[in-house]
This record gives C-alpha cells, structure tokens and sequence, in this order.
C-alpha cells in the first residue's frame, strides 16, 4: 500500500496509490499519522475502502506533500552506515564504530518530494547531498531484539539528507546544525507499507544530480542493518509510531567527488529505490525574510 499526504482544494488531504490513481481516505484519517498509529486496524479499514469501489482521482505531481507532513519529534538518523562512505570521512583519524553513529535532524528539516529545497546561503557554502532509505516506525517499543525489530516498522520512503559540510565540522563535531537546516529533509514520494517489499536489506539506491548518478549501491551494504539499528536505538529511548529513521548514505558524496560536486542553485537532485520510488528536489535561492 502506498499512503500519501497531498493538496486538494488547498487542503492537506490523505490518500492511497491504486493504477496510479488516487483515492482519498480523510474522512476517516485526518493525517497519515493517525493510520500509521491505528496499525493493522488502520490497514484494513484502509482495505475496506479500497474494495467498496471508490472513486479514484488523477494525482498531480507537484501536490504531493511529504507522507509524515508534521512530525512529532526530529528525525533520526544513522550516520557512517556503509563502509565506503565512512572512508569519505573527513576526520581520518576516527576509527570504525562497533555500534551505530545516531545523531537527528529538526522537525522542520521535512520537505515533500517534489518540493523546492533553499539554498542558506547565509549559513553554508557548502551544500550536500546524501541518497537515503527511510524506515517509518509502526509501534511503540523499548529494549527491542534485533530478531523483533521487524514488527516495530510500518514502511519505508525515499528520503535525501542534504548536509552542510562545512557547519558540520564547526560546532565541535557536533552535527546537528549542519544537518537541520529548513528543508533539508525530502520524503516520500509516498509512504510504502513494509509488506510491499520483498527484502529491505537488499534494494538498490541511486542519487542523481542533474542527470549525473553520483551515488550508486545497495542496502546489502548497510554495516549495521535496519532491525539492528532499532534495536540500539530503544535501549536508550522508546521508540515512538511515526517516528523516521534514516539509515545512513552510500559512497560518493558531493565532496568528495573529483572534482567536488557541492549543490548549487539551480541543480536537480534525485533519489531513486526501487519498490518505494523516486524524489525530485531542486536547489533554489532561498527568501530571507
């Protein structure tokens, strides 16, 4: 199933993906995130719509909104998570951790699919970007075995983690800023039920940029896999449903491209997952106020 925030008539609506139609499913779920946290019965009512031959709308691209369009908390994310892009690091004298790197980005890094991404040229002249599998929390849960960790997850998106490289390195290594810049975090196209997928850790994923692929690999890669990402993630905290992680980036940067390939205004960045789908953001100036 692929769920999907969207406009009509101005209004941010929820709907579902059948024959590349829509149909619109808010008048029993005012947000995806109320399916998400009714699970398997927010599913089979979902279900019951569908079979009651319901009518069905052309959907037009550029009123998809992100699938989780306000988020309850910030977005969690897996850093360092193939071996390739570890070795990208810039700080070479860190040595490969034995656990997840986790750090988050704001909630108001979240962007729709299709949506114009600003360039903070006030705050960074060093603009990247970072192709990503994004995994939707389902359940709440605590202390979870990885062998578990399967049942806590709803579904997954495409998402990108655009990162400003050089704020990364200038607050004490800390990461945050230069992750959380407004819309700085892409989603969607839609939100894909985790029973749509055949096998999670083994889905290629691509990122292009004007055309060009810059990053090219496969979630086999991951060095830490989703289920053993979550359940390191709940020793600490519980996890919560619509809860986001994103589960690191492969190689091949926009810095560490030769020459470097650091985003502009004006450039098109993609990124593609079979079986979830594809975003498409441009770069463009961005309205101080």
């Amino acid at each position: 199933m692929k769920i999907i925030s969207y406009l009509k008539e101005n209004q941010i609506s929820v709907g579902v993906i059948q024959d590349k139609k829509v149909i619109d499913v808010s008048a029993q779920f005012p947000d995806v995130l109320s399916i998400i946290k009714a699970g398997s019965e927010g599913i089979e009512k979902i279900n019951k719509i569908l079979n009651s031959n319901p009518e069905q709308k052309v959907l037009k691209s550029e009123n998809l909104l992100s699938p989780i369009t306000k988020l309850e908390r910030n977005v969690i994310c897996v850093g360092w998570n193939y071996l390739e892009h570890f070795n990208e690091r810039t700080r070479q004298d860190i040595n490969l951790p034995d656990k997840p790197t986790i750090f988050t980005k704001a909630t108001s890094t979240v962007a729709g699919p299709y949506e114009d991404i600003p360039y903070p040229e006030n705050f960074t002249n060093q603009l990247d970007y970072e192709a990503e599998l994004a995994v939707v929390i389902g359940r709440e849960g605590k202390h979870i075995l990885e062998e578990e960790a399967s049942d806590y997850i709803f579904g997954y998106m495409c998402a990108n983690d655009l990162s400003a490289r050089d704020v990364q390195q200038s607050h004490g290594g800390q990461w945050f800023m230069g992750k959380s810049m407004d819309k700085s975090c892409p989603l969607g196209p839609w939100l894909v039920t985790k029973d749509e997928i055949t096998d999670v850790q083994s889905l290629d994923i691509y990122c292009k940029v004007n055309g060009k692929t810059v990053q090219s690999s496969n979630t086999s890669l991951m060095i830490f896999p989703i289920n053993r990402i979550i359940a390191d993630i709940s020793k600490a905290m519980t996890i919560m449903p619509g809860d986001i992680i994103l589960t690191g980036t492969p190689s091949g940067i926009g810095l560490k491209q030769n020459p470097p390939m650091l985003l502009k205004k004006g450039d098109v960045v993609e990124v593609h997952i079979p079986e979830i789908g594809g975003i498409k953001n441009q770069i463009v100036a961005e309205n101080v106020l």
